[in-house]
């Protein structure tokens, strides 16, 4: 077995999960990041307002947009991207609700990902007085970087990951999660009314 484990990190348009604006991944193999993307994407039709406050954290404008591919697209890109990686974020809860979120606004299925929270991995592996993502990067020793740019969240996340396998002595997904005592979670699709058959 190998630490093997996509990285994931969405920016959103406004306060809606399904309002995703961009996206950034960060493959890793063998406790390497070997390959990384980033789209941005254009919000699916209703969820699609750029509040100034979203705006004003990751800079990212309507007119960036206007052009960039829809969700559904870029769903199929974030999918072949992460075959079936299980998924690290910081803050899981958030991307994971992005995912599904984004999903039903459009009518794709979401794809079922297994998934861990690399907040709840730092904080069984550092001790720090906030476990944002800049401090808990730092901590593990990464370059300062521009936080909300969705491909160096995801970068970070995927080193903080790293890190705390390191400092575990885990040679893979599971068996950090073991050490740590954290669970690997799974999205859960939503669920379709089927119109009864009399």
């Amino acid at each position: 077995m190998a630490l093997d484990f996509t990285a994931i990190d969405f920016e959103t348009a406004n306060s809606s999960g399904a309002s995703a604006c961009a996206v950034g991944l960060a493959r890793v193999r063998d406790g390497r990041v070997v390959a990384t993307a980033a789209w941005l994407i254009k919000p699916p039709a209703g969820h699609d307002d750029f509040a100034a406050i979203n705006v004003g954290i990751h800079g990212i404008r309507p007119s960036d947009v206007v052009d960039a591919p829809d969700w559904s697209t870029q769903l199929a890109r974030l999918t072949a991207f992460a075959g079936a990686d299980v998924l690290v974020a910081h803050n899981a809860g958030f991307d994971m609700s992005v995912l599904r979120r984004a999903c039903a606004a459009t009518g794709d299925d979401c794809p079922s990902y297994h998934y861990l929270c690399s907040v709840q991995m730092s904080r069984k592996t550092y001790t720090l007085d906030s476990y944002r993502l800049p401090l808990v990067a730092a901590e593990a020793g990464c370059s300062p970087f521009a936080h909300h740019d969705a491909l160096a969240d995801a970068v970070a996340c995927a080193e903080i990951t790293i890190d705390c396998a390191r400092r575990a002595g885990a040679a893979d997904v599971h068996a950090l999660t073991a050490h740590l005592g954290v669970r690997v979670s799974q999205i859960q699709a939503e669920r379709r009314l089927e119109r009864a058959v009399a």
